[in-house]
């Protein structure tokens, strides 16, 4: 058995129902239940043995401590974390406390667990968390794709809260030997995303007739990973990263925001039609403070060791995402009920 923390959440529902997919192996899925991370995610899962559900925060000890005597996974994933930019600059306690304090928790309890595994479970067991690339900062238009050895230079409190998880998640290696792995990935898009985040706030904007709001001048570039890819470069991590490394995941689909907004509208026109058009919609507004220029991932790493590369282009990924948030309107309106209750 696997442990996978944030289980409920965009990323890693997607993560459970891309492993289960392909393995028999159950997953022991710990989740906070925020108002990001929803069940309905895994509904196609409800019944099935393989899938095994837990309540709960990464910061209680005592509860991660017991899931871990009674399940005795071989790895644990941790996607579980406060993630919105926004969010993170109107208030940052809530990602101080679940992306340090929570992680620094779940990184002992783990270290306790691990260390007292017999000598061959505790070889093969593995603790991965997933990062992002806002820990290095913002890109000049011209410079050099994002490397693991790139410095750290976070500007948000959200990727400020990233990046020391991830400096704890090394110290617990160097210093205890606890075998971990670090993933940085791009932004990810696909199905189940909630909708706050740009790409499926537009595709339910736009269908709903709202304002398009675009931040500046929309010139802001990242790199888009379908969130497909992403599961299938963590498994690969998982199965094959060596303990203490670093790998940034990244599909080198450089899009700038006006772009990926153009882009969802001009599907839209296509797929579900209205008078006068989406683009219609889009409007300027100012600036998020401290927004960076630019991310991109230099994924050869991966590539080299791993043989991971990203299969889905962004033209595809989006027309898939798309079409998803056309099909499930219902699981819009739920996840939104679901994050009022919260």
């Amino acid at each position: 058995m696997i442990l996978v923390t944030g289980g409920a959440g965009f990323i890693g529902a997607n993560f459970i129902l891309d492993w289960l997919s392909l393995h028999d192996e159950p997953v022991l899925n710990l989740d906070k239940l925020t108002y990001a991370g929803n069940l309905d995610n895994l509904r196609v899962l409800d019944g099935d043995p393989r899938h095994v559900f837990a309540q709960g925060d990464i910061a209680d000890a005592v509860r991660v401590a017991g899931l871990l005597t009674r399940y005795r996974p071989r790895a644990i994933i941790n996607f579980a974390a406060e993630s919105h930019v926004d969010r993170s600059i109107a208030g940052g306690e809530e990602f101080i406390q679940t992306n340090i304090v929570g992680v620094f928790r779940l990184l002992e309890t783990a270290r306790a667990y691990w260390s007292n595994l017999p000598p061959e479970e505790r070889d093969g067991f593995r603790f991965l968390q997933v990062s992002t690339d806002e820990v290095y900062g913002s890109l000049s238009p011209s410079a050099a794709a994002f490397q693991e050895s790139d410095r750290y230079e976070p500007n948000s409190p959200y990727s400020a809260s990233k990046a020391a998880a991830d400096h704890l998640v090394r110290a617990s290696y160097r210093t205890y030997g606890l075998p971990v792995l670090t993933t940085n990935c791009a932004n990810n898009y696909g199905p189940c995303q909630f909708p706050e985040k740009l790409i499926p706030h537009m595709i339910v904007a736009a269908l709903n007739g709202q304002t398009l709001p675009v931040y500046g001048d929309g010139m802001q570039v990242r790199d888009w990973l379908y969130v497909k890819d992403h599961c299938k470069a963590v498994r690969r991590v998982l199965e094959a990263g060596r303990p203490g490394e670093t790998y940034n995941i990244g599909s080198r689909d450089e899009k700038t925001n006006i772009e990926v907004v153009r882009s969802i509208c001009r599907l839209l026109d296509e797929l579900r039609p209205v008078d006068g058009g989406y683009e219609k919609l889009i409007k300027h507004v100012a600036d998020r403070p401290g927004h960076d220029v630019r991310y991109a991932i230099d994924a050869s790493k991966i590539s080299d060791e791993l043989g991971w590369k990203a299969d889905q282009s962004f033209e595809a990924g989006l027309r898939e995402t798309v079409n998803w948030y056309l099909a499930y309107p219902a699981w819009v309106e739920r996840v939104r009920s679901h994050a009022q209750a919260v």
